[in-house]
């Protein structure tokens, strides 16, 4: 069995950067103001803005 180092694995994180791994799936409820009602708003964003998404109103 072969052995990896710990700065093998770092440069290949490095190198995976910007892959699909950096992006989540977001569910924000947003309430109707006419009916009352909820509905579910869903996105795939990068983890880097979802705070912004969730501060939007």
């Amino acid at each position: 069995m072969a052995k990896v180092s710990k700065n093998a694995k770092v440069a290949q994180r490095a190198a995976n950067l910007g892959s699909g791994r950096d992006f989540v799936k977001v569910i924000k409820s947003v309430k109707d103001p006419k009916s009352g009602k909820y509905t579910y708003k869903e996105l795939m964003i990068h983890k880097d803005k979802v705070k912004e998404f969730f501060e939007k109103k």
